[in-house]
């Protein structure tokens, strides 16, 4: 991912660390920057990403052209390149693409150290007191009109010239500036606006061009960042718990919903089932109606007077009488059967008695 993006000096202002201690800081408003076109090591034989800021009123054609061609309908104000290390194949597929955005929050966060780049302010012709912060002539000793001279600026004859580089008076400003290690203190995404430590070069909305170069170790936020992340967090418990509160009450409504379910589903069960009950006692009232008239037989046959009593008792001594009768000539016919038997071997005896004395 590139470290480094545009944005716009807003203002420069004082604010509170959460030890207590003042720091100047400056606000930058960094937007999304506009992807205008990727190079690569194949093509361009180095990598790196054109990266656009605001927009221009009244563009030339080849910029309305070229932001056409990424995807853009307005051409950029301001267009930078920012070179990237040349990477593999792997870390080059981190790079954005020609018609994408970077936000500010994707690329920088609290605790980052940054380095900005600007133009700073232009001065004017200055002298060489306030250029290069000469000490100036001496105030006494009749020197009335040399407290602000540069003095001698070079040898004689020889070399008989002034050497390049010499610190002389001339026009002040209006140079491209770095100041390093800088430190983020705040990201707003909704903003799109970055606060960081110290002052940077350039007058209010000077553009400006911020590099991330590593992270604090020992960071302490602002005061009113702090307070913020504390109601952000609190706020987020509290969705939480509304959220977890709201899932339980709907569980408890399914619950009594599938309770209520459940109800009815036995009810309407029950409701089918009594029928089958009503059929049931249906069948067994012939039984009872059965039961009755067996009942009704019996008492019937109580309230039948005593001579029936001794018919049936009458019949039931004839009835035993001829049991003994026929048991008692059975046996007469099984003596008569063994006498006969008896008669019949003592005759066989006899012949084979004779058959042997004739012999």
């Amino acid at each position: 991912m590139i470290q480094t993006l545009i944005g716009r000096k807003i203002d420069q202002t004082q604010k509170f660390l959460e030890d207590g201690k003042r720091v100047p800081v400056t606000l930058i408003a960094v937007g999304d920057n506009a992807v205008l076109q990727v190079k690569t090591q194949d093509k361009e034989a180095y990598t790196a990403v054109q990266l656009g800021f605001g927009t221009k009123k009244n563009p030339t054609k080849a910029a309305s052209g070229h932001a056409k061609k990424a995807g853009f309908e307005k051409a950029s104000a301001v267009v930078r390149e920012v070179r990237v290390a040349d990477t593999s194949a792997g870390s080059a597929q981190d790079l954005p693409a020609a018609g994408e955005s970077v936000a500010v929050d994707a690329v920088f966060k609290p605790g980052d150290i940054v380095s900005v780049t600007g133009v700073s302010k232009g001065k004017g012709w200055a002298g060489v007191v306030k250029r290069h912060n000469f000490k100036g002539g001496p105030k006494t000793h009749g020197q009335s009109d040399r407290h602000r001279a540069p003095g001698s600026i070079g040898q004689t004859t020889t070399p008989g010239r002034v050497y390049k580089g010499k610190r002389m008076a001339g026009r002040m400003g209006s140079d491209q500036v770095t100041l390093s290690n800088l430190t983020v203190v705040s990201v707003d995404p909704e903003t799109k606006t970055l606060m960081v430590t110290g002052l940077i070069p350039g007058h209010k909305d000077a553009i400006v061009t911020v590099t991330k170069t590593g992270e604090r170790k020992k960071f302490l936020e602002l005061i009113e960042e702090k307070v913020k992340r504390e109601a952000r967090d609190a706020e987020e418990a509290e969705k939480a718990r509304i959220e977890a509160e709201k899932a339980a009450k709907e569980a408890e409504e399914a619950a009594k919903k599938a309770e209520e379910e459940a109800a009815k589903a036995s009810a309407s069960s029950a409701q089918e089932a009594e029928p089958v009950a009503t059929a049931e006692e249906a069948v067994v009232e012939p039984t009872a109606t059965v039961a009755d008239a067996t009942e009704t037989v019996s008492n019937a046959s109580e309230t039948v007077d005593s001579p029936a009593e001794e018919v049936k008792v009458e019949d039931a001594s004839t009835r035993s009488a001829g049991s003994e009768q026929a048991s008692s000539a059975q046996e007469n016919v099984e003596e008569k059967a063994e006498e006969v038997a008896v008669a019949a071997e003592a005759e066989e005896m006899k012949e084979s008695e004779e058959k042997e004395e004739a012999k």
